[in-house]
């Protein structure tokens, strides 16, 4: 559901980044802000709580060329990872372009990596979209730790769709920009169907 401004001449767009609690990615957003210049990137908002390191959202628009002649601007959030801030994170998926799951390697967390992709499926539906076709990618991120489960594993495990899937360490950065550039491949590619 991507915001066109005319007068602007400018195609806003909107990736929101899902998963389970401290699984990266705010972390995910904060490389990408720190890597882009500052005449390309907005200001980065983010709220935090006592429980959870983003309550709300992280805030970034990004310029990747043009769509027919309208400027491209991508918007990055990051949902809240508990699910008992179930209302923000409905809130947040408000006019998605494009999705990144971001799921935390360690076999301690599988549960809440599923638990986060059925969450996301009903948010997505409840606001009618269809979970099959939005754009999608599933990021395996924290591959560094000694828990990480292997990642043919993981896969079994957590793709739905046949998506793109990129293995990430978001705290050095391995894996990040590679993920943003394929959602935002896949946005720009449903942008020029319409």
């Amino acid at each position: 559901m991507s915001f066109i401004n005319f007068a602007a001449r400018e195609i806003n767009c909107k990736i929101v980044y899902y998963g389970a609690g401290l699984g990266g990615k705010t972390t995910n957003l904060q490389y990408i802000y720190e890597k882009t210049s500052s005449n390309q990137r907005g200001k980065m908002i983010s709220l935090a709580t006592e429980t959870e390191r983003t309550l709300f959202f992280d805030f970034l628009p990004l310029d990747f060329g043009t769509v027919r002649g309208f400027r491209t601007r991508f918007h990055l959030y990051t949902v809240p990872g508990q699910v008992f801030y179930d209302a923000s994170r409905k809130l947040i998926l408000r006019g998605v372009d494009g999705v990144v799951m971001v799921a935390d390697s360690q076999r301690e967390r599988m549960d809440a990596n599923l638990e986060a992709i059925e969450n996301l499926r009903a948010n997505l539906g409840e606001h009618g979209y269809d979970f099959e076709s939005i754009p999608y990618v599933l990021q395996l991120n924290k591959r560094d730790l000694p828990m990480a489960l292997p990642a043919p594993e993981l896969k079994r495990e957590l793709v739905r769709r046949n998506e793109q899937v990129f293995e990430a360490i978001a705290s050095e950065g391995r894996g990040v920009f590679e993920t943003l550039k394929e959602v935002a491949r896949q946005v720009l590619v449903e942008l020029k169907k319409s």
